[in-house]
């Protein structure tokens, strides 16, 4: 005889129905989403201005992450290829940072960002709040895992 229970357990919710209410409300919606692109597009002015920062960096560049994430969730997968294209922006950004100490984009790397934020705005006007939080936890696991690997790939060196 098995002594497993055949009795399911009941288990609670992993959110409240107050919060899971708000992740589909629109009301709560705009703030949330306003504030990413409004940082996005604060971050593009700084690095147009030479003005930027590894801040700034950090943060356009976790936000074009759940871009990608998005489109992996369906959102805008057809504009992959502009996104990635974004990343490559900020790749060249901060390689050029390193080299002369100048946070300034050229201006194919301007336009391209400019391409990928309007595909974020987008995507975050179509993505639920529900949808933009499950992106953003796949997108700090990739980045933990990628930190893993480096952390493993440093020790074995």
């Amino acid at each position: 005889m098995s002594s497993k229970s055949r009795v399911r357990k009941h288990k609670a919710p992993a959110i409240s129905p107050l919060l899971r209410a708000l992740t589909h409300s629109r009301s709560a919606h705009a703030p949330v989403t306003e504030a990413m692109i409004l940082q996005c597009y604060a971050a593009l002015d700084a690095f147009q201005r030479g003005h930027g920062s590894r801040d700034l960096h950090i943060t356009l560049s976790r936000h074009l992450l759940v871009s990608q994430e998005l489109a992996g969730l369906g959102l805008g997968e057809d504009a992959l290829d502009d996104i990635q294209r974004g990343h490559a922006a900020m790749v060249h950004l901060d390689e050029r940072e390193q080299r002369t100490g100048a946070w300034t984009l050229s201006s194919d790397e301007y336009a391209q960002l400019c391409t990928s934020l309007a595909i974020l705005d987008g995507q975050l006007s179509a993505a639920s709040l529900s949808e933009i939080a499950s992106a953003q936890a796949r997108m700090i696991e990739g980045l933990m895992r990628s930190a893993r690997t480096k952390a493993i790939a440093e020790a074995v060196l």
